[in-house]
């Protein structure tokens, strides 16, 4: 459930705006998955809580509400190797989601997660929903939601938050609410409030590879570069991975030469994107700030990255908090169902990754997939936002 404190639900307010100079602040728990301690900044005692809502409020603008809306979330893999909390991609496997008024609260679920995610008002979505029609001034509406999921569940691609993004955004639609992106950005701010850092959030609002801070007043997002023709093959095992256990691994304190190490990581991986310059993946994903800390929780990560790297990956790495492991291959060109498979080899990489998994003795699946530039959109609405006279809006599913 979120946090409910007085003071956790001031910090949620004080994101959104620009704070005086005199503001004080104070070290407190953040999000309901933050487990480290992080300074934030709160008024002391210049508006109350009532005052702040109603200048969140202001920013948002009156569209036309709509009884039901079908959005579609992709998935996402976070840190990419060094960027902890920093950076994510976003990935072709897709959530579909329709939300549509109702005189009760119903939840129907299928595909991935099917019988695990809560069919409740704790799930995500709801929770998402619930805060977008907060802000915009409103109480939740009974609703119903038919959700197909194809994101696998807490594998470490997101999952999470593709639930908050697709609540987020189904409430803002249904409530009949626009909110700034420039300058503002008040989606991510949104979305971070509920997740407690940007690097799978960022990239499931806005698709393709995103960095994500804090700059002291709001979370701020920037795109990366995206080489084309890259292809992602995500080894997906059994278990679960939940994110509480695998950052309670995680050390309190660092020394200049692990921070050192990654940083100099991470300004590679985003300058090799940039510049399309592959061949220094292999580097720039190397880690020391949680990969090392998070082997002994997952014994195949060690064989099944060495695996792809010998079968030719450009890169392989822990995704998110894990257990899938992530490889990028490049060389595809239109349709790869019609390109020669002597051209790539990202089945290669697959099959070596798969053996090395077995070997291991970790069952799981492969997903061969690639980066999407797409990130969370509607699909359909109810009212259209089309006009039917005139203009005309379509996306992939068709008219909107």
């Amino acid at each position: 459930p979120p946090p409910t404190s007085k003071q956790t639900r001031l910090h949620i307010m004080n994101r959104f705006f620009r704070l005086p100079r005199h503001a004080r602040t104070i070290t407190t728990a953040t999000s309901p998955r933050a487990v480290t301690r992080r300074t934030h900044t709160i008024f002391g005692g210049v508006a109350t809580q009532r005052s702040l809502l109603r200048q969140h409020q202001r920013s948002f603008a009156d569209a036309s509400p709509r009884e039901s809306v079908t959005v579609a979330v992709p998935a996402t893999s976070a840190n990419m190797g060094p960027g902890f909390d920093t950076i994510g991609m976003a990935l072709n496997v897709w959530n579909t989601m329709t939300v549509e008024r109702s005189d009760k609260l119903e939840i129907h679920v299928k595909g991935e997660g099917h019988g695990k995610v809560p069919v409740d008002d704790s799930n995500l979505v709801v929770f998402g929903v619930k805060t977008a029609f907060k802000h915009a001034g409103e109480e939740m509406p009974p609703l119903r939601f038919k959700c197909h999921n194809r994101i696998p569940f807490a594998r470490g691609l997101g999952s999470s938050s593709a639930g908050i993004v697709a609540g987020l955004l189904a409430g803002l639609v249904l409530s009949g609410k626009e909110v700034p992106v420039w300058g503002s950005e008040t989606f991510l701010q949104m979305a971070c409030e509920i997740e407690g850092h940007p690097d799978n959030v960022a990239p499931a609002i806005y698709g393709g590879i995103q960095l994500g801070m804090n700059n002291g007043e709001r979370w701020i997002s920037s795109r990366v570069q995206t080489p084309h023709g890259l292809q992602a093959i995500i080894f997906i095992p059994e278990s679960i991975g939940e994110t509480k256990v695998a950052r309670a691994v995680l050390p309190e304190t660092l020394t200049y030469k692990e921070a050192v190490y990654n940083i100099s990581r991470i300004s590679f991986l985003v300058n090799a994107l940039n510049t399309n310059n592959l061949y220094d993946l292999q580097w720039a994903t190397q880690d020391a700030l949680h990969q090392p800390q998070r082997s002994a929780q997952f014994s195949h990560m060690k064989p099944v990255i060495e695996a792809a790297m010998e079968a030719g990956a450009h890169c392989a790495y822990l995704s998110g908090a894990g257990p899938s492991i992530l490889a990028l291959t490049s060389s595809a060109a239109g349709d790869v169902f019609t390109q020669r498979q002597e051209e790539r080899n990202e089945q290669a990489v697959a099959d070596a990754m798969a053996k090395a998994a077995e070997a291991n003795g970790t069952p799981g699946r492969i997903f061969i997939t690639e980066p999407t530039q797409r990130g969370a959109h509607v699909l359909q609405a109810t009212p259209s936002f089309s006009d039917r006279g005139r203009i005309h809006l379509f996306r992939e599913a068709g008219e909107v």
